[in-house]
């Protein structure tokens, strides 16, 4: 599903609906324009994932935790290498938290942290894994690349709403405008 990049609001939708895909989807010039815009609204969350029925789980986590940020979603790996760069470039700003999958299309969410690592703005950032992977060699090999923290996608509701506390935890105090 490569639909460039996508910015959502927890509280709002900015997206558009493509009615062939169901899915939210901008333009990357488009993106990077509601991107600049949102930077001086609250935390920004870099959400790289390619599960539609996870990024909403995870917007429900945030919103039940009164997280006041914009999502920038990328849907594969790939994706999240080119917002990265776009990043590094200076076409628009580092956002406050990343949350990246470990297996996604186009490049899996090692490449994906090992890359934000070697950032020349992003490379300090707090990156959460979320994955379905409990093998421990990922989280040695996650904790190797740099990973601040690993979670295990639950499998109930309520232990996935609890995610929203965890992330909120690691997000800079930034009042959220209208």
């Amino acid at each position: 599903m490569s639909c460039g990049w996508a910015i959502e609001s927890i509280f709002g939708h900015f997206g558009e609906k493509i009615a062939e895909s169901g899915t939210e989807k901008f333009s990357i010039m488009a993106g990077v324009a509601r991107y600049s815009a949102a930077a001086a609204a609250g935390s920004m969350i870099v959400v790289v994932e390619d599960n539609p029925a996870d990024v909403m789980l995870l917007r429900e986590a945030l919103a039940t935790h009164q997280v006041g940020s914009k999502l920038y979603l990328a849907h594969d790996g790939e994706e999240g290498i080119r917002l990265l760069d776009a990043i590094d470039e200076g076409q628009m700003p580092c956002p406050d938290l990343i949350v990246l999958d470990l297996n996604l299309p186009r490049r899996n969410g090692f490449e994906v942290l090992a890359r934000v690592r070697l950032s020349s703005r992003c490379a300090s950032k707090p990156v959460v894994i979320l994955s379905s992977s409990a093998a421990a060699t990922d989280r040695e090999k996650a904790a190797r690349l740099g990973a601040s923290t690993y979670i295990r996608k639950p499998s109930t509701l309520k232990e996935f709403l609890s995610i929203g506390e965890r992330l909120k935890a690691l997000l800079p105090n930034k009042p959220l405008t209208a």
